[in-house]
């Protein structure tokens, strides 16, 4: 089946029609919401802003949110499976779960390095987790899959999805993750992450691109670019790491 006859379909008749898509909504702005407001927080905390409260600090321990964010997912969880509740309780647990994974997510860093990263440059993890979270809850609460235009057949189908999961893959080995996670809901990201120039030091370049020659010198100068812009985007979203914002201090001075 040609790659034109892909297309996006939305699952069910409407979107958001069953009590399942409506709590994953819940759930992923809950999310993004507990995430964005703990974010404020800790922004305000480092800022040092008299008024705003400071950390969680009974008996001098650092209670970090993320040991919030457990807990609200422990609970809302064992809940969820031991009552199994309908609308609207099942609304409510989805939201308490988002805010759990929210406050959770925001310090995935420390959970993937063990050490308080939080505004260091591996800090940026925690960002990057949320940003895929956000990519994949939002291409399952939308019910977004890869399926033939013209034609329902199961073989089609299969047809479709193994071709945009196979961009996907070639995606995932040029090194452009969000791209292949992406790809996974449109394919037409896939596709473009697919057929560009891999980034340096990917399994691709490593295995297709010489030393000093053109394509790794024009890998080497997007993937620059790219990273460029994408740490513009962490920053705006979860603060610049302390190395950042010295370095600009020193440029400014």
């Amino acid at each position: 089946m040609p790659l034109a006859e892909l297309s996006l379909e939305l699952e069910g008749d409407t979107v958001l029609d069953s009590e399942a898509q409506r709590a994953g909504l819940v759930l992923l702005a809950a999310l993004l919401l507990s995430f964005g407001f703990i974010r404020f927080s800790t922004r305000m905390i480092r800022a040092e802003v008299s008024w705003w409260p400071g950390n969680v600090q009974p008996g001098g321990l650092h209670i970090h949110h993320l040991v919030f964010g457990i807990v609200l997912l422990l609970v809302a969880g064992f809940l969820q499976f031991a009552f199994q509740p309908e609308s609207p309780w099942l609304e409510v647990l989805a939201a308490g779960f988002g805010v759990g994974a929210g406050l959770t997510l925001d310090e995935f860093a420390l959970w993937l390095y063990l050490e308080d990263v939080y505004w260091s440059e591996q800090g940026r993890r925690s960002v990057d987790a949320v940003i895929l979270a956000a990519i994949i809850g939002g291409g399952l609460v939308l019910g977004l899959v890869p399926v033939s235009q013209d034609d329902d057949s199961a073989v089609a189908i299969a047809v479709s999805i193994a071709i945009a999961l196979g961009l996907c893959l070639a995606a995932a080995v040029k090194g452009k993750l969000w791209s292949a996670v992406a790809g996974m809901f449109v394919p037409l990201v896939g596709l473009v992450a697919a057929v560009r120039v891999a980034r340096p030091g990917s399994p691709w370049a490593r295995r297709f691109y010489t030393a000093g020659g053109e394509k790794l010198e024009t890998a080497e100068r997007r993937s620059a670019r790219h990273d460029r812009r994408r740490r513009r985007l962490q920053d705006l979203i979860g603060g610049a790491p302390d190395d950042a914002e010295r370095d600009r201090e020193g440029g400014a001075a």
